[in-house]
């Protein structure tokens, strides 16, 4: 089972997840915004649309992405280009799907402390470190395909992610009201707020990371 927006073939389904204190199943794929199946030449088209933007990125960052450069890296009309991915805001978030689905696969069967395995407020905690080096290592990327305000905390990768902070607060803290808490753990995860931290502030990584160790623990009322 894949959290919403994250329906990928390359991955196994995962078996259901129960919250041990009876909270509702995690949200399953299958809405009706989900990407339909690909004819096969459609599905090589959307690929190697996905390979010039790619090239595009490594030579001139994601500045240097277009629908019209895009297209013609591609060799395709630009009218290819908005029919597959609407703006150049999809088309970033398709760059993004492929480290998205990895994340997933991870925390949900991976090896233990990002996947099942060990206590959930050290799962927790390897959760936020991984989302801050990926985040890290995706900043340009990840700030040009972030969604417009209105569509932000509602577009579908955000909510994967704050449906599994939230499952493990419900393990730790069952009398906290976790899905708003799991909405102030996200926030200090902002790709913007990472990128005002690391490149305007000088923070290093390992201080945000050491801080989100600490908030963890401050929340979830456990020792460092």
């Amino acid at each position: 089972m894949l959290y919403p927006g994250f329906m990928s073939a390359d991955l196994p389904p995962f078996p259901e997840f129960q919250d041990p204190v009876g909270a509702p199943r995690l949200l399953e794929v299958g809405s009706a915004s989900d990407e339909p199946c690909l004819r096969a030449d459609a599905a090589r088209n959307r690929a190697r649309l996905l390979e010039a933007a790619t090239r595009l990125i490594a030579e001139h960052g994601v500045a240097g992405v277009t629908m019209e450069a895009v297209a013609a890296a591609a060799g395709v009309g630009k009218g290819t280009v908005f029919r597959r991915f609407g703006d150049r805001t999809g088309l970033l978030t398709a760059l993004l799907d492929h480290s998205a689905r990895t994340l997933q696969a991870d925390f949900l069967g991976g090896p233990p402390p990002l996947g099942p395995g060990a206590p959930p407020v050290e799962r927790l905690r390897a959760f936020g470190v991984a989302v801050l080096y990926r985040t890290s290592e995706q900043l340009e990327l990840r700030l040009a395909a972030q969604p417009d305000p209105a569509r932000r905390f509602s577009h579908p990768s955000v909510q994967a992610l704050h449906t599994h902070v939230t499952m493990l607060l419900r393990q730790i803290v069952p009398d906290a009201d976790c899905d708003l808490l799991a909405q102030t753990l996200m926030a200090s995860l902002d790709p913007a707020l990472i990128n005002h931290l690391t490149r305007q502030c000088g923070m290093p990584m390992e201080r945000l990371e050491q801080g989100w160790t600490d908030l963890v623990a401050r929340v979830t009322r456990t020792a460092l």
